[in-house]
């Protein structure tokens, strides 16, 4: 006759509880924390990334008004804001940002309203002729985000997985 071993009933239960627990995870809440900092991060890196205009003393312009609209709702907000996107103005910001589900993905839109972004992103003509070439900033953030996103979500769920399975 074969010999099966002892059991510890016990942990079959704590087992038994943690799956039960892990049932309950709110994989949309999950999804739309992992889709908030994949936006946190990507607006970390654009913002750091976006060019700032240098202009003479004296000349009545200030430069930054790219970078603030990045957060900024409207292009006169982004002109006449006085905070460049930093931590806690970055964190507001994010709490505001509504995260859309389309189907099974989590959308979340960043945007920028200041009407000449797109010429300081890809490039533009200069009035005399030549070319004046783009930063990519969103571009190239994006790209960065793109190859760090699997370990970012990986991260997330072992952390909830982590949560549901301790001892």
């Amino acid at each position: 006759m074969a010999r099966w071993g002892k059991v510890d009933y016990e942990q079959i239960k704590r087992l038994q509880f943690q799956i039960e627990k892990l049932e309950r995870i709110d994989t949309d809440k999950l999804a739309r924390e992992v889709a908030k900092e994949l936006a946190a991060r990507l607006l970390r890196k654009v913002i750091r990334r976006t060019p700032v205009g240098q202009y003479p003393e004296g000349s009545g312009m200030v430069g930054g008004t790219l970078r603030r609209g990045w957060t900024a709702d409207s292009e006169e907000e982004a002109l006449y804001s006085t905070v460049f996107g930093g931590s806690s103005g970055l964190t507001q910001y994010l709490d505001s940002m509504p995260i859309k589900k389309v189907g099974k993905e989590y959308q979340v839109e960043i945007s920028n309203p200041v009407f000449y972004g797109p010429m300081v992103e890809f490039g533009h003509g200069k009035v005399n002729g030549g070319w004046v070439d783009g930063q990519f900033m969103l571009t190239i953030s994006e790209q960065e985000l793109e190859k760090e996103a699997p370990r970012i979500i990986e991260r997330k769920i072992e952390e909830r997985l982590r949560e549901v399975f301790k001892t």
